[in-house]
């Protein structure tokens, strides 16, 4: 797996920072993705099953690819009335398939715009299945390698999607959230819980240093617990989201770090 390196004289740590982007659908926008895209170096592009529409995909593969920011699929389970965070039971095989529909459906726009898909994401409900249960994370993995090449996959380190995309010969990148709240296990509080987004810019700004010079975070009972970490998250749909993202950069750059995308 890749991760950060901790900063010295000889050697600063290197990051990349994604967030999740052109999460709408027709006339409904929810990210901006014009300030994201001047922040960060990566961005997960929603395919359509949990937010997106081939207007929306284009318009942000172009701008990505305008920017020299790297294109991801941020792939789902078919879930647009519930923004992809709802529980779901998909067979295997057809979770394979419709994750490389989804990957295939973003290359054709990223391809127009003059870049490619650099990497997958799971989104939401997938992305947090795909931390514990193998058979959905192989799902995944089986659906990026249909889509063809080796494809790196962004994930929570420790998960069995990492694991599974190791396995497959993929890079397996693995990647911490600045403004979602951990657990003790160094995994993400659910969204049903009232703690679970960290809404605070100074401690959104605090977080994203601690994970890159310390390798690690606050969980929500008080005690830390490690993050080893190439990319950082920085999510689209909270208020204030491109502010806190264009903090978040400014104080890594301050810091010494170096912002590169992984892929």
């Amino acid at each position: 797996m890749s991760s950060t390196t901790a900063p010295t004289a000889a050697s600063p740590a290197v990051v990349d920072l994604n967030a999740d982007l052109g999460e709408g659908f027709g006339r409904w926008t929810l990210t901006d993705d014009d300030a994201l895209l001047s922040v960060v170096t990566s961005a997960n592009v929603a395919c359509g099953f949990h937010a997106g529409d081939p207007s929306t995909m284009r318009r942000v593969c172009e701008l990505a690819a305008a920017r020299g920011v790297r294109i991801g699929a941020q792939v789902s389970y078919r879930d647009l009335a519930g923004f992809g965070r709802r529980a779901m039971d998909v067979p295997a095989r057809e979770l394979a398939d419709e994750v490389a529909y989804q990957i295939g459906a973003l290359e054709i726009f990223a391809r127009a715009a003059g870049s490619r898909v650099s990497y997958v994401k799971p989104h939401g409900a997938l992305y947090n299945r795909t931390v514990h249960d193998e058979e959905q994370a192989t799902a995944v993995v089986t659906g990026v390698r249909l889509a063809g090449g080796a494809l790196p996959v962004l994930g929570l380190p420790g998960s069995r999607l990492l694991a599974a995309a190791a396995d497959a010969g993929l890079p397996a990148v693995p990647e911490a959230f600045t403004d979602r709240a951990y657990t003790a296990r160094a995994t993400l509080v659910p969204r049903t819980r009232p703690e679970a987004v960290v809404h605070d810019p100074d401690a959104v700004v605090a977080r994203a240093l601690g994970m890159v010079r310390d390798r690690s975070v606050a969980a929500v009972t008080g005690e830390r617990v490690p993050v080893d970490a190439r990319s950082l998250c920085l999510h689209g749909d909270t208020p204030g989201a491109a502010d806190i993202a264009l903090r978040v950069r400014r104080e890594l750059l301050g810091a010494g770090v170096v912002l590169e995308p992984f892929a």
